[in-house]
């Protein structure tokens, strides 16, 4: 890789570790989106979206707290899982609204408009701009409450700061 490129891919290692798992959740989403909805949840797309994404998340949280971010932490796992949990909640209505402003807002829907209109409008609404929405909600979330102690060491959880070996007791 070129020094620049290097330099760069240094510099931002998070982002780009947490792109390569959100690709990864992507595929997980669209899998069991696609699996449900031309399937057994035909007749309701937005509960399809909402078991995919739970399932994407699912994974989301294992890549990331074992690649993203194993060098973050300062929560107990308990406590992070939770947060990674909420987060993923919101990310979860940011990710649906819309799918469902497309379907029941603006009515792109069969019969309303054709077949192929339906699809398009719900692979752009529900896998493009909604998974886009909740990316970068949750890249932000995720840094700020979930992993925010950059300094901590994989497996070990930092609860107090570490008291300087160079100052006296008193």
């Amino acid at each position: 890789m070129p020094e620049p490129l290097h330099a760069l891919a240094l510099k931002h290692h998070e982002l780009l570790k947490f792109a390569v798992v959100g690709g990864t959740a992507f595929l997980v989403d669209n899998a069991v989106f696609y699996g449900l909805k031309l399937t057994i949840l035909e007749p309701k797309p937005v509960t399809a979206k909402v078991i995919a994404v739970l399932v994407a998340t699912i994974v989301s949280y294992v890549l990331n707290r074992e690649w993203s971010f194993r060098t973050r932490g300062g929560r107990e796992r308990r406590h992070e899982a939770a947060l990674f949990f909420l987060v993923s909640g919101v990310g979860l209505v940011l990710s649906s609204a819309p799918l469902w402003i497309s379907r029941y807002v603006f009515r792109l829907e069969t019969p309303d408009v054709s077949l192929v209109t339906q699809e398009i409008a719900d692979f752009m609404s529900a896998q493009i701009i909604g998974t886009l929405i909740a990316m970068v909600f949750r890249f932000w979330a995720l840094r700020k409450w979930v992993f925010p102690d950059e300094k901590a060491h994989p497996g070990r959880v930092r609860l107090a700061p570490t008291p300087d070996p160079t100052d006296e007791a008193a």
